[in-house]
């Protein structure tokens, strides 16, 4: 099997990178087209401002790759929401592939950013196979989208939001599975088996 990681230029992709290796599965973080384009699963990490990743992303053209992708495809954190239609950081249009509209957590009701452990629930969808209800994930996020009919899994931090999103062949987790022990191994191994 063959993993291609985006190389988004953010601090967690190594550590998705040796996530994978883990799993006994070989991964290349790159940002070829072509090499992504023949992958049978693609991630796209993210941590940092939507604006500035987005912009790498379109000066790569890798907005359009990302765009014509079949195999499974899985965002984590930023990437899950540059999966989205747009987002308030900057504002900035995001690549669309999970239609929807990225909001900052409202820090009246929660301290902002959002990071830590906490709990997932409504767990649907095969990323979410062996995985029980009230699962603990870590989080560090300061945007999230509004819960709709792609979320598969919700989060409350003030407010409930998606935890993890998934429309077709496009999957998308808000926290860091990497970083979430059993529970994220299993989704990403559960990722890699789609």
């Amino acid at each position: 099997m063959k993993v291609a990681i985006l190389d988004t230029g953010t601090a967690n992709i190594r550590s998705i990178h040796s996530a994978i290796q883990r799993l006994g599965v070989s991964a290349t973080i790159t940002s070829d087209a072509l090499v992504i384009a023949m992958a049978d699963r693609v991630i796209l990490p993210g941590v940092g401002h939507a604006g500035h990743v987005m912009a790498q992303l379109r000066e790569r053209g890798l907005d359009a790759v990302i765009s014509a992708l079949e195999q499974p495809i899985l965002g984590i954190c930023l990437g899950m929401q540059l999966l989205a239609s747009s987002t308030e950081e900057g504002p900035t249009t995001c690549i669309g592939r999970i239609p929807g509209f990225v909001q900052r957590l409202d820090s009246r009701l929660a301290t902002v950013p959002h990071t830590g452990w906490n709990q997932i629930n409504g767990c649907a969808g095969p990323l979410f196979v062996g995985i029980p209800e009230g699962a603990w994930m870590y989080f560090v996020h300061s945007y999230a989208t509004p819960v709709d009919a792609s979320t598969t899994a919700v989060c409350t931090h003030g407010l409930q939001f998606s935890a993890a999103r998934s429309l077709g062949n496009v999957h998308g987790v808000q926290f860091h599975p990497e970083r979430s022990g059993d529970g994220g191994f299993q989704l990403l191994s559960n990722f890699l088996q789609l």
